[in-house]
């Protein structure tokens, strides 16, 4: 059997808008989301432990909707980088999956949002707080995916004969 040479087209940007050779946008974009959402979750269990919770739970659902915005343009960015992924290996197989429970996540969050808006100012959005912890599932197992298209398999990460000089002495 002879080895297979990988293809290091998905090393490479499609487009500048993608980040440089080795410096990709979307792992940076997509703490916005991630961050956005935590935060939501932690403005809720504040409001569960507080009697004025109303500023807290107006935070919350801001919160979520900065969430859902992030991840729309980090999915943007995301998505070049997929299109780089050559066709029929394992590392396009592992981005759909991590594309699709992104986008579900999204739909998920865009649910909360909606419980949100539709809850009285006082009033705990249990249905928001639920659906922000199964969006949060969603997002944690795509983020392992996503771990897994670049360290191990070296999606827009630069190739090993430049990661090299990192460790050349001085």
């Amino acid at each position: 059997m002879v080895a297979h040479i990988p293809d290091d087209r998905a090393k490479h940007p499609r487009t500048i808008l993608a980040g440089p050779y080795g410096h990709p946008l979307h792992p940076i974009l997509i703490t916005v989301p991630v961050g956005s959402w935590i935060a939501a979750l932690v403005f809720d269990v504040m409001a569960l432990l507080s009697e004025d919770r109303a500023g807290l739970l107006m935070g919350s659902q801001i919160l979520v909707g900065i969430g859902i915005v992030g991840a729309l343009v980090a999915a943007i960015l995301g998505f070049l980088d997929y299109s780089v992924i050559p066709p029929r290996t394992p590392a396009k197989r592992t981005a759909v999956v991590h594309m699709v429970l992104n986008l579900l996540a999204v739909v998920v969050f865009a649910f909360s949002w909606l419980a949100r808006a539709s809850a009285d100012g006082e009033e705990i959005p249990v249905i928001g707080i639920a659906l922000t912890l199964i969006g949060l599932a969603l997002i944690s197992v795509s983020g392992y995916l996503g771990g897994k298209l670049a360290y191990h398999y070296g999606v827009r990460v630069a190739g090993e004969e430049k990661q090299v000089e990192g460790f050349q002495k001085l």
